[in-house]
């Protein structure tokens, strides 16, 4: 049997971190190696997440925990303001990346790509790590084809750092590589409040609601003569995206550069 890889978390006292440390505890094929937290520093990363002890102390140093641990793999589910730090961090320890922070910009995951392929290893970075989302995606750019009028309405809780959020500005690129570019809506259209129509890509607008009591949805809006049609994915539980996140992990050690999108795994 190969040896079990051995993986670190990055935020791991997050709301997406610790789900990903039950993940890992909770697979064979995995060893959870380190935990970098700015909270909780020294405290057991098993008991953390409400499981047995596991004999990994949580670490407030990235550097150190890379250095005495080893691992094969980090993830990351951290903040848009420390992720490409960390992410280059990783790098330089041979570390292979494994992202769902999102806020990187095209120029940083270009920078990543090649700080990996220098160092011969692979990395993902997935804005979302869910199935249905990526089927959501795939499904929306294969509609674009055919129905080019479109609108994205996306709907996060209101303590979410970035907007729009990683998976619309994803789902928008993909639509974008089979939808000719062109403006929307009525030429002489005026905004007499700034921002009503939301934001703009490509001819299109992406609009972003942030409120509490509210998780992950999107909302992609097809309209033609006639008819709609309504492309929609809703997450109600971040235990949801770990089987991606699972699968992601194993994925990249056989990885040489950094591959963008979960898309890239579901065929």
């Amino acid at each position: 049997m190969n040896h079990p890889i051995k993986v670190a978390v990055a935020g791991a006292n997050g709301r997406m971190g610790r789900e990903v440390v039950k993940m890992v505890l909770g697979d064979p094929e995995l060893t959870l190696v380190a935990a970098i937290s700015r909270s909780s520093a020294g405290m057991d990363a098993g008991q953390m997440v409400g499981l047995e002890p596991c004999g990994v102390a949580v670490s407030n140093d990235l550097e150190l925990a890379l250095v005495e641990a080893k691992p094969d793999v980090i993830v990351d589910f951290t903040t848009p303001q420390s992720v490409l730090s960390n992410a280059t961090t990783a790098i330089r320890h041979k570390v292979r990346p494994v992202i769902g922070t999102t806020g990187l910009t095209p120029n940083d995951i270009e920078t990543l790509d090649k700080l990996c392929k220098d160092q011969g290893i692979g990395g993902i970075i997935a804005p979302n790590f869910s199935i249905g989302a990526i089927l959501m995606m795939k499904f929306a750019a294969q509609a674009a084809k055919y129905m080019p009028h479109v609108e994205i309405i996306e709907y996060h809780g209101d303590q979410k750092l970035d907007a729009p959020s990683g998976t619309s500005i994803k789902t928008a690129e993909l639509i974008s590589r089979t939808r000719q570019e062109f403006r929307q809506g009525n030429p002489k259209e005026e905004e007499t409040i700034e921002g009503a129509r939301g934001g703009y890509y490509n001819g299109f607008r992406i609009h972003s609601v942030r409120l509490p009591g509210v998780f992950a949805q999107q909302e992609v809006i097809f309209g033609a003569f006639g008819q709609t049609l309504k492309i929609r994915h809703d997450s109600y539980d971040r235990a949801g995206y770990m089987p991606g996140v699972n699968v992601a992990v194993k994925k990249v050690m056989g990885l040489t550069g950094i591959t963008y999108g979960f898309e890239h795994f579901i065929d």
